[in-house]
């Protein structure tokens, strides 16, 4: 097989209606619009216009506040974190962060973050060190049960001190 002699599978595509070309097409004359008005002409934007009346979308009123600024981060819970090092793809001897995580396939991708929270599953790695943004208290206390650290950022370490 060459180049050239590539196709589609029949049936694979199909060609586009040209309207606008004589009245045996089925589609001429008006092409399908209809007759007169708005709608028929180009340009048309009256998506949300309701002829004058305060269309609904500003009717309705606006509540709460979207901050630009907000991080996002990673929940992982420690029963995933469990399975990653029982399935030997996390190594519990160094340190697990946002990195490790993502080679691991504990999470898709690094965001601001990771937030450790205490999943269902138990937790039973010991000595497992952890740097993270942020770890809720249950993490902390499992962790902290097996004799494993929990690294946050400075501003983190004296609120849970």
């Amino acid at each position: 097989m060459r180049l050239n002699e590539l196709k589609d599978v029949a049936g694979a595509t199909k060609s586009r209606t040209r309207v606008g070309r004589g009245t045996g097409s089925g589609l001429g004359k008006t092409a399908g619009r209809g007759v007169k008005g708005q709608k028929s002409r180009s340009g048309v934007a009256i998506k949300g216009f309701e002829g004058g009346q305060m269309p609904l979308h500003m009717r309705m009123p606006k509540r709460g506040f979207n901050n630009p600024f907000a991080k996002k981060f990673n929940a992982v819970r420690l029963d995933r974190i469990q399975d990653a090092i029982d399935a030997g793809r996390l190594d519990a001897k160094l340190v697990i962060d946002a990195r490790a995580l993502v080679d691991a396939r504990v999470i898709r991708r690094e965001l601001d973050g990771v937030r450790l929270v205490n999943g269902a599953g138990e937790f039973k790695a010991k000595k497992v060190t952890f740097s993270v943004a942020h770890a809720s208290a249950g993490a902390l206390k499992a962790i902290q049960a097996n004799g494993g650290t929990v690294k946050l950022p400075a501003e983190k370490e004296t609120s849970n001190a």
